[in-house]
């Protein structure tokens, strides 16, 4: 008799278990909603946007003190070509609370928010960013990237403009200094086409 139990109690229990097997388990967390803005966002979204409409763009080159050079090209991949601006994302988990933000309305009623790096931030390389928003749509973002270390410092001017939600031209100014080496100072434009 006392076996039958145990059985019946193990059985029970094994029943209980299998059928929570069935159930579905809790629902993953929802990502957090960035605190800052999100150039990453925006970035992913222009890139499906210039590979779905095949643009092209017209890129102006400088390096040093070289004439600039000017050259088109058809085929853009986009996703490499800016990717040197995902380098402006400040939403990353260890950047949290990295930033001070500023906002000012602008007289033609644009809002421009300015997140600034607060002192004590040595793993933040942004050290600014600009948003100028009309409404939900970014027009300009411009942002300021400093690396240092023993061996090598950089520091990168980007900008980007927008038009009805459409990456219009793109900038990146910049210098670079290698140990043993001059400083390498060097600029490229793009202009979007269709």
């Amino acid at each position: 008799m006392r076996r039958r139990s145990v059985a019946a109690w193990a059985g029970g229990v094994l029943a209980l278990l299998l059928a929570g097997c069935g159930e579905a388990s809790p629902a993953a967390p929802q990502p957090r909603r960035p605190l800052y803005f999100d150039v990453k966002g925006l970035l992913t979204k222009q890139v499906a946007q210039l590979e779905q409409r095949h643009a092209t763009v017209t890129k102006h080159v400088r390096l040093r003190a070289e004439a600039p050079e000017t050259v088109r090209v058809p085929a853009v991949k986009w996703a490499d070509e800016l990717q040197i601006f995902f380098q402006a994302d400040i939403n990353k988990a260890a950047l949290r609370g990295a930033y001070a933000v500023d906002s000012v309305a602008l007289p033609d009623g644009a809002l421009r928010r300015t997140y600034t790096r607060r002192s004590g931030q040595p793993n933040a390389p942004v050290t600014r960013l600009v948003v100028v928003q009309q409404g939900t749509e970014p027009q300009e973002i411009a942002a300021t990237i400093i690396q240092s270390n023993a061996l090598f410092s950089a520091q990168k001017q980007l900008r980007m403009q927008l038009q009805h939600g459409q990456l219009r031209r793109y900038e990146v100014v910049g210098t670079q200094k290698l140990v043993l080496f001059d400083t390498l100072r060097y600029s490229a434009a793009g202009v979007v086409e269709q």
